[in-house]
This record gives structure tokens, C-alpha cells and sequence, in this order.
């Protein structure tokens, strides 16, 4: 486990710190195990992608802290999306998981991704990755306490990490060169495919 140490720092430390970390849960006495390969930074009041730019609302005020708690987020009325709460109690930033590749509990991840054709695809993205660890709202403000929800930093970091804009961010937030905070392991085949927000016109 982490110390409060590291995810207490700001955000941008912590977010490529993250990669090769395991997130692992047990849900329903099933345990699952998901090595990090792609992550995104949101800062809070500082950042205009982020879900509490204006403020803290009951859905985001477990963002504003403490660090090592997670923040999990209903997606266009579809997915659940998991983040790891940073930084220091009062100001809002977490770290969306983004990719990575299950290493333990593989069968229990495709059982609850079905549709997934290779297990190389079960944690590819956000919205997939909530899914295999059997994260939903009902986690949300839950302590990375080493039980339920674990994680586990690398031995050795990943050698090559990239960084980038951030998938699906749209206006400022989506801002290349002054928001490069998404960040993932160079090559690596679990890393979801970048696609920049779309932006829809309204008629009438």
C-alpha cells in the first residue's frame, strides 16, 4: 500500500506514479487485480475538465479529500468510471483509472465483461476497468484501506510513459498543451485508443 505520503502530493506527481501500481478489489468475496497502464490527472478548482471546477457538490465532495479514498462517477447514463482521490484535504484532485491488464481473477473479469472477444480488451478504458474490479456509486468515498480496495505500488516503474491530452475532454480542459495530463505506459497494448471530445452543436 501506498503511503499517505505519495497520494497526498499534488495530482500531476501522482497520476504517472501510478502506473504499473495494482488497483485490486474483493467484491462479493471475488478478488481481482488490475496493473495500471493509463491514468488521467483532474485538478479540481484549477481545471475545467474536472467535475468539481465550481465547487464541491454531494456527488464530488469526496474529491476535495482526504487522498486514498475513491471517487466513482456515473458516465453518460451508461458506466461507472473509478478514481483514486489525491493531494491535500480541502482541495479537489483525483487520478481516473483509465487502462491496464487483469493479473488476478481473470475468469472472475470475464464473467462480468462478457463481451470482451480478448482478454487483452477486459480493462481497456475507464468505463471497462470499473467494471472487471466490480466497482460501482456504492464505492464512492470507500478508503483504499488494504481489504476491500488495495492498491499496491511497483517495484520497478514502467520505463517509457507518454503523456497527452485527455480522452473525451472537451473546451479548455481539452487543451493540449496546457492539460497533457493523461499518461500511459508507451506501447502497451492495454492503453485505450485516444479520441478528443465531440463537440455537438445546438439547432433551433
Amino acid at each position: 500500500m501506498p503511503g499517505p505520503e505519495l497520494l497526498s502530493r499534488p495530482v500531476l506527481e501522482v497520476a504517472p506514479a501510478l502506473l504499473g501500481a495494482r488497483l485490486r478489489t474483493v467484491v462479493d468475496g471475488e478478488l481481482v487485480s488490475v496493473e495500471l497502464t493509463e491514468v488521467e490527472a483532474y485538478d479540481g478548482a484549477k481545471d475545467p475538465g474536472s467535475h468539481a471546477y465550481r465547487g464541491p457538490t454531494p456527488r464530488t465532495r469526496v474529491m476535495f479529500g482526504p487522498a486514498g479514498h475513491l471517487y466513482v462517477y456515473f458516465s453518460y447514463g451508461m458506466h461507472w468510471c473509478a478514481n483514486i482521490v489525491t493531494g491535500s484535504d480541502g482541495r479537489a484532485s483525483a487520478v481516473l483509472v483509465r487502462g491496464g491488464r487483469v493479473v488476478e481473477g481473470l475468469e472472475v473479469a470475464r464473467s462480468r465483461r462478457p463481451a470482451a472477444k480478448r482478454d487483452v480488451d477486459l480493462a481497456r478504458g475507464p468505463a471497462r476497468l470499473a467494471s472487471c474490479l466490480g466497482l460501482d456509486g456504492s464505492f464512492s468515498g470507500h478508503p483504499i484501506d488494504g481489504h476491500t480496495v488495495a492498491l499496491e505500488l511497483p517495484e520497478v516503474p514502467p520505463g517509457d510513459i507518454s503523456s497527452g491530452p485527455r480522452v473525451g475532454v472537451s473546451g479548455a480542459g481539452g487543451d493540449a498543451e496546457a492539460h497533457p495530463w493523461r499518461f500511459w505506459v508507451t506501447g502497451d497494448p492495454t492503453v485505450s485508443t485516444y479520441r478528443a471530445a465531440v463537440v455537438r452543436k445546438r439547432r433551433g
